[in-house]
């Protein structure tokens, strides 16, 4: 996928940011797919330690929603979209627990690892596996930050993946509506 530059644009420079614990490999293999799929520029920073405000202690998780909204407000404006990468159990409140989490059209994603590293019986999957769950779920993340919504086609990067099975049989592949939808999402003027 290519994307069309404006005169006197910036290119657009997605962030790639380990949280916590979260492993730099993942933020690093979460980055070359962006590149790859997207023909992104991405930049892989150094870890950042997690705000702490947004551990929800009577669930033990941390809510996704003050995540986000923390990140925002960090000095990371040079960016065109950022992907928080963290190795802890988020939620929102409509659900138990969330992979990953994005604000349509918004600007920061986030990306847990956690619940990736388990497979539905309870085994431990390869250091491989557990990677390439991240780099789909950030692919997913990054498709709700430039307008995606979720795709009917379980074969698309876009379908939702509420375990680890569906999201193991997705592709890594957004349909041709999706595809279409990134081009136009990527066409349009970018400024720091």
């Amino acid at each position: 996928m290519t994307e069309t530059m404006h005169p006197n644009q910036a290119a657009p420079v997605v962030a790639v940011v380990p949280f916590g614990s979260a492993p730099l490999i993942a933020a690093k293999v979460i980055a070359a797919h962006v590149s790859g799929y997207l023909n992104l520029a991405v930049e892989t920073l150094p870890p950042m330690d997690i705000p702490p405000d947004a551990l929800d202690q009577g669930r033990l998780q941390h809510n996704a929603a003050s995540l986000i909204q923390a990140i925002e407000a960090m000095p990371l404006k040079d960016y065109f979209k950022i992907i928080a990468l963290f190795n802890v159990d988020l939620f929102i409140p409509l659900l138990t627990h969330v992979f990953g989490e994005a604000r349509q059209n918004g600007r920061v994603a986030l990306v847990s690892i956690f619940r990736l590293e388990t497979h539905v019986d309870g085994s431990s999957p390869s250091s491989e596996r557990v990677l390439e769950r991240a780099a789909k779920i950030g692919l997913h993340e990054l498709g709700h930050l430039l307008n995606l919504l979720h795709c009917d086609d379980d074969r698309c990067l876009m379908y939702f993946s509420g375990g680890v099975d569906t999201l193991d049989r997705t592709a890594f592949n957004f349909c041709r509506y999706c595809r279409t939808a990134l081009r136009r999402a990527l066409a349009k003027p970018w400024h720091p």
